[in-house]
């Protein structure tokens, strides 16, 4: 997933950040409630983990303001506030659900998990499949056939992220920024290399021709005409 922290400490923004990202998922991290909510408003985020004692507006403001502009990815506020009253609050305000810190990892990525079960997009769909190729985020497994495909974290993203757009067509662009985020150079040919690195696995899997190059624009992520359509499960 695509990921917003909001998180002013940097002990605790540290330990997550390397913890998601260990876990396949790209992180965006801000530190304070005006950078959050103009983040949010930029970025399509699968979900945002968000810390309620924040400089410059809180994060019950944060998600006031994000309700009332539209956002509807997932929130999951975690925050070291535990009065009953701090929960409803958060709650009324537009959030998903409420996390007290401390708190377990595992705790937080179930969570994560919970609000991609229920999420309110296809873009949070818990399992994917295009064809013979299914990805199941949960689990982080891509099979093809029913075999599983091993693959690195950043093919695993871009993978995951064609899937969700699979018979579009995706821009290097926006493959740079949705897997590698601010790291990405739009002069480099990493896109590129990536793609290849996921065709030759997918190929030697049996499942030749899913990705497709158009020419000037981008890629397509689709089964071959002969196969079955892409569905989502």
């Amino acid at each position: 997933m695509h990921l917003l922290l909001v998180e002013d400490d940097p002990a605790i923004s540290h330990f997550l950040v390397k913890g998601l990202r260990e876990e396949h998922h790209l992180v965006d991290l801000v530190e304070d409630g005006h950078a959050a909510e103009a983040q949010a408003l930029e970025e399509d985020y699968d979900a945002i983990v968000l810390d309620l004692m924040l400089p410059g507006q809180d994060g019950f403001t944060v998600c006031r303001r994000l309700r009332a502009q539209g956002v509807d990815a997932p929130i999951l506020v975690v925050t070291a506030r535990h009065q009953v009253a701090d929960k409803v609050l958060g709650l009324d305000a537009g959030a998903d659900d409420y996390l007290v810190k401390p708190f377990a990892f595992d705790e937080l990525l179930a969570r994560l998990r919970a609000l991609s079960r229920r999420g309110r997009s296809r873009h949070l769909t818990a399992t994917l499949a295009v064809g013979a190729l299914t990805l199941d985020a949960r689990d982080h497994r891509v099979t093809a056939n029913g075999e599983d495909v091993a693959l690195t974290a950043t093919e695993y993203r871009l993978l995951e992220f064609l899937m969700h757009r699979a018979g579009s067509i995706v821009s290097r662009a926006q493959l740079g920024e949705r897997v590698w985020g601010g790291t990405y150079d739009p002069a480099s040919n990493v896109a590129d290399v990536y793609i290849g690195y996921l065709r030759r696995k997918l190929h030697a899997a049996g499942l030749e021709g899913y990705i497709r190059t158009v020419r000037g624009l981008g890629y397509v992520l689709e089964a071959p005409a002969r196969e079955a359509p892409a569905r989502h499960a």
